[in-house]
């Protein structure tokens, strides 16, 4: 794929740092142009066959991108790109192996959170009461991860480290470390109905829309604590309301939502037994990015397979 000379769009609410980190690598025949918003972008495109950039800033400039030929995202979700009306003739490549560390600090603090009763002990200290808190350890406790790839398989290594029993569920049968028993999509229902945690890191395709109906709620168990770190669209938000509201689960630990911000007037803010963050249990460090671009320029340059390449098909 190596032209005469690479044009590369850098477009980014970080393409300074995105730069100045390419600037420091050896890009033979790469000459890249800077741009924070999609406005200014249209200009350069339509002479740029490489984009970097996150999907939101990107997809308005696909149509005059008359070159393009490769998309590096510096997100996970690449949902944008994923429509019946978007184009679909170039390599669009993501970031994998980035999160796991990142999403398994973020559900283990809530995990730990909640067992420790680490909340209402703070509450107490406000009240100056001394009062035991009864907790268990997480060794035994069964832990369910909806989606294994490299974000699900590190959570559920992290489970093991803690001792716990963990339980997978994926679309395909297949051998996955720190998995205990796997269930594919015939088994769902019973995936949902034992976990103490069910953790979601799935992304957004068609199959996975909605899956996490009233009825999946009302199968799982009551004492059940629901976490979402992968897409909102995977989980109906008013089912997931009522089901707290009607106690069917213990408690909901969610940092991705059908609509963001999530809106003001959502039943969710005021559910006391909610916890809402705004889609930041994992951030896209450009550093990262970057050395994942730079692997892959170099491939892209000797015609060899990138990696991370996302199949349009599939949605991942």
């Amino acid at each position: 794929m190596m032209k005469e000379k690479n044009r590369l769009l850098i477009l980014s609410k970080n393409s300074a740092q995105y730069a100045e980190l390419i600037e420091k690598h050896d890009f033979s025949g790469l000459e890249f142009i800077v741009c924070d918003r999609a406005g200014e972008a249209e200009t350069h495109a339509e002479n740029c066959n490489i984009i970097l950039g996150e999907p939101d800033r990107i997809a308005p400039v696909l149509d005059v991108a008359e070159n393009l030929q490769w998309i590096q995202s510096t997100y996970a979700g690449v949902e944008t790109f994923i429509t019946p009306s978007q184009r679909t003739d170039y390599l669009l490549t993501g970031v994998r192996d980035l999160f796991g560390p990142l999403m398994s600090e973020y559900v283990f603090a809530y995990i730990l959170a909640f067992e420790r009763n680490i909340l209402q002990t703070y509450e107490n200290q406000q009240e100056r009461l001394w009062q035991d808190m009864p907790y268990k350890s997480l060794k035994g406790t069964l832990l369910g991860i909806c989606g294994l790839g490299s974000i699900g398989r590190h959570i559920a290594l992290t489970g093991k480290h803690f001792g716990m029993e963990v339980w997978g569920y994926k679309r395909s049968d297949e051998v996955v470390p720190g998995i205990d028993r796997l269930f594919t999509q015939t088994g769902f229902r019973d995936f949902s109905a034992h976990p103490d945690y069910i953790v979601i890191t799935l992304p957004h395709t068609p199959e996975s829309f909605h899956l996490f109906d009233y009825a999946s709620f009302q199968a799982m168990k009551r004492s059940a604590i629901f976490i979402n770190v992968g897409r909102g669209p995977v989980v109906s938000e008013s089912a997931l309301a009522r089901a707290l509201e009607e106690e069917l689960i213990r408690g909901a630990v969610l940092d991705v939502f059908e609509e963001e911000p999530l809106p003001k007037d959502s039943n969710l803010w005021g559910l006391p037994n909610v916890f809402i963050t705004p889609h930041n249990s994992a951030y896209s460090f450009p550093e990262d990015v970057v050395d994942i671009f730079a692997e892959n320029y170099r491939l892209f340059v000797t015609g060899k397979p990138l990696k991370y390449v996302v199949d349009f098909e599939r949605g991942y």
